[in-house]
């Protein structure tokens, strides 16, 4: 252990995704390397490895979005619709968020990035694939499963791109906002072709 390391890093994981999210803003993520992280977090690489397996991660660590919704949809009332129950699920997602300052700065940094671009949309399948499994355990057959995941994700998209523009929305009202626009676009009739 180096000289003056303390033993015990108090919020190591929350100042390298600081640190990580600080550089890769300056300098761009694919000229930042883990030693700068750890470095401007004050830890060494050895810590660092022990919380992210590579400075990609930093941006995606954890499952706390996945497992949080899983829970809430297997939680959720046996009488709801499978998309309501998703919805309901949906709409607490804000209570695991990171603050929205820092969400918002995620997500210029992965704009930015192909590699990061990338690694959000495995991050978004991963999730995707959780979710159709919690609802499969509720009885919904697989195919189904995957269409319900799909429309919920789209309102989650509206919701989320609003609630970091609206500091004075609650994401929850979001997703109501978003799934009552869904609601009356697919029950708009047709325009008529004269």
């Amino acid at each position: 252990m180096l000289a003056g390391m303390p033993r015990w890093e108090s919020d190591a994981q929350g100042r390298l995704e600081r640190a990580a999210l600080e550089l890769f803003e300056k300098q761009g993520f694919e000229r930042t390397s883990v030693a700068q992280i750890a470095r401007t977090a004050g830890l060494t690489e050895r810590s660092f490895y022990r919380y992210f397996p590579d400075k990609r991660e930093v941006l995606f660590a954890g499952n706390d979005l996945e497992a949080h919704l899983v829970a809430q949809v297997e939680a959720a009332d046996p009488g709801l619709t499978p998309i309501e129950a998703l919805l309901t699920a949906l709409g607490t997602a804000d209570e695991v968020f990171h603050s929205r300052e820092f969400l918002l700065r995620r997500v210029k940094v992965i704009a930015a990035s192909p590699a990061l671009a990338e690694r959000d949309l495995i991050k978004l399948a991963d999730i995707a694939d959780a979710l159709a499994r919690a609802l499969e355990r509720r009885g919904v057959e697989p195919g189904k499963a995957r269409f319900i995941i799909d429309v919920a994700i789209a309102i989650s998209r509206r919701a989320t791109s609003r609630w970091l523009a609206d500091p004075d929305a609650t994401f929850s009202e979001l997703v109501a906002q978003a799934t009552a626009e869904l609601r009356v676009a697919v029950a708009s009739p047709a325009p008529t072709v004269r």
